[in-house]
């Protein structure tokens, strides 16, 4: 039983890392065409994500890849039952490496629209369908006594699903805009500012919804009490405070309050599941958890020892690569289209 807590931990701190990450990437990328009104603005925009974009999604393919090894029923559920939305993501985010990669292939403009607008809906996709897919496991799904996902698509589409993918929508959207404050010239810089302030007052509004809805809605799921609705209070705490940092010109605050707040809402979300891993609507002891969804013992530490070298090992390639490219990209004014 403690090795199935380490791993959910672990895949817990994994798509922690994924949403902090690669959450702005999804935020700049669904802004390119708003703020970026000439080709060297788009430019400027798509290169303060250029070299992380791809390091991001790491976090996303080994929070797969230890789902699979420590938990394979959870997997096999998770990945059966929720087929569609997890393909349009996986799609959406091969559509979006594509167009990151093509755009600069050729000077015309059709060209460079069309891959910048792709670039757009591979980030509004899954910013979306993430919500939408979370939302669903800590509510439950239809599981049936064989473990089995015996519902439909549109069992996933309900009204807190998709209020809560509107808000991780717009949360990433605010997240995006926030970093662009901190890494583009000024006149970028102020455009971004402004799109925060109107994001975060949608943002607050959702995660307000959102989050008494699920302290409503939720409170018998979880083992471990108040924990989730605390931790979703902090967070929509440090959510306001991103916004008032925002309109004091704290960029750097309030980009650290928005990671904090992401950071502290995915906590809530695996305090809100734990101990399961996947809630059955149809009967709680049908629900996947840690011990009837685990690994054996041999395998859980096997992962655990190679874990202990590589994970130290990709977080310092990581770590290494952000203090490079620290700072905030600048160019001659007679390079800027006003």
């Amino acid at each position: 039983m403690q090795l199935n807590l380490l791993w959910f931990i672990l895949i817990g701190v994994l798509f922690t890392g994924y949403f902090v990450l690669e959450g702005f990437d999804f935020g700049v990328g669904i802004l390119l065409p708003f703020l970026g009104k000439s080709d060297n603005h788009r430019r400027i925009i798509l290169n303060t994500i250029g070299p992380h974009w791809d390091g991001n999604e790491v976090w996303l393919i080994t929070a797969g890849g230890a789902i699979f090894a420590a938990f394979p029923q959870w997997y096999a559920t998770l990945f059966s039952g929720f087929y569609l939305p997890l393909f349009l993501i996986l799609l959406a985010l091969i559509f979006r490496g594509v167009a990151l990669e093509f755009r600069s292939k050729d000077e015309n403009r059709l060209w460079r629209g069309f891959w910048d607008w792709a670039i757009f809906a591979g980030s509004l996709v899954p910013a979306l369908l993430w919500g939408v897919a979370f939302a669903n496991l800590v509510r439950g799904v239809p599981i049936d006594g064989s473990m089995n996902y015996a519902g439909g698509f549109w069992n996933l589409l309900n009204p807190f699903a998709l209020l809560t993918g509107l808000f991780t929508l717009d949360g990433f959207m605010l997240h995006g805009a926030i970093y662009l404050s901190l890494k583009t010239p000024t006149v970028l810089a102020d455009k971004a500012r402004k799109a925060s302030q109107v994001l975060w007052m949608i943002t607050i509004g959702l995660a307000a919804i959102v989050v008494v809805l699920a302290i409503i809605m939720l409170k018998s799921n979880s083992s471990l009490g108040a924990v989730p609705a605390i931790l979703s209070v902090i967070a929509l705490v440090l959510l306001i405070l991103a916004g008032l940092f925002v309109r004091k010109q704290r960029d750097g605050r309030a980009f650290g309050a928005m990671v904090a707040a992401i950071v502290l809402f995915t906590a809530s979300f695996f305090a809100h599941l734990y101990p399961n891993l996947m809630i059955s609507s149809l009967n709680p002891l049908w629900s996947l958890t840690l011990v009837n969804s685990a690994s054996g013992p041999n395998t859980l530490r096997t992962m655990t020892n190679v874990a202990l070298i590589l994970v130290p090992i990709m977080l310092a390639y990581q770590a290494w690569s952000y203090w490079v490219f620290r700072k905030r990209i600048t160019t001659q004014p007679e390079q800027l289209e006003y």
